[in-house]
């Protein structure tokens, strides 16, 4: 990961009108945890790898679970740029199946060698609080750690869910890093609707 160059001075630092600020944490293993438990997904719920072919359905999921904490990224890539990263061999991504209905998504990239990046995990809101999560986690550390790895890594922002560094802490990531991202708020762009992430405040000017 590249240094910050140069330093974000020590003080208050202003961004730009329109923008918004994250603190983001990178996390990493080097080795593969033990096996806490393999409790798997309680019934209708089913882990399935993903068309990497069908764009829409994969930003409709990536929306549905990534508003409220303002993952805009993928939202803003082209298909010709989107389709190139989802059909990557190297690029897997499994859902979580509620019956018929996506409620959660993994993301693992392994495109740099001897690495695995945790592109993106998350669940939609109604599947929160229900124990998933930590499923979803045993089942993407396996999925990582079966390939020949030597590192596993992650990034986590202040605008995601409270709790998310904590949770990647506990499943055995160990935190190395800060970097400051500013991008455009999208609620001002019209990517999300104004009322999108209610718990950061919009600023108008």
């Amino acid at each position: 990961m590249a240094k910050l160059n140069p330093p974000i001075p020590s003080g208050y630092s202003p961004i730009g009108p329109g923008q918004l600020a994250a603190i983001v944490t990178f996390l990493e293993m080097t080795a593969r945890p033990p096996v806490r438990s393999r409790s798997g997904f309680p019934k209708p719920y089913e882990l399935v790898r993903f068309d990497p072919s069908d764009l829409a359905g994969y930003r409709a999921l990536f929306r549905k679970i990534g508003e409220k904490w303002m993952w805009i990224s993928r939202l803003l890539l082209s298909d010709e740029t989107l389709r190139a990263i989802l059909t990557d061999p190297r690029v897997e991504i499994f859902v979580l199946r509620d019956g018929n209905e996506a409620v959660g998504l993994v993301e693992l990239d392994f495109r740099e060698a001897g690495e695995c990046e945790l592109a993106f995990f998350g669940l939609a809101a109604e599947a929160i609080g229900k124990g998933l999560g930590r499923a979803l986690m045993e089942a993407a550390t396996a999925l990582a750690w079966a390939k020949p790895i030597k590192r596993w890594w992650v990034h986590t922002c202040t605008f995601d869910h409270p709790s998310a560094a904590a949770f990647y802490i506990r499943s055995g990531f160990r935190a190395y890093a800060y970097q400051v991202e500013v991008d455009a708020d999208p609620r001002l762009t019209g990517h999300f609707p104004r009322d999108a992430a209610p718990q950061i405040p919009l600023i108008e000017g």
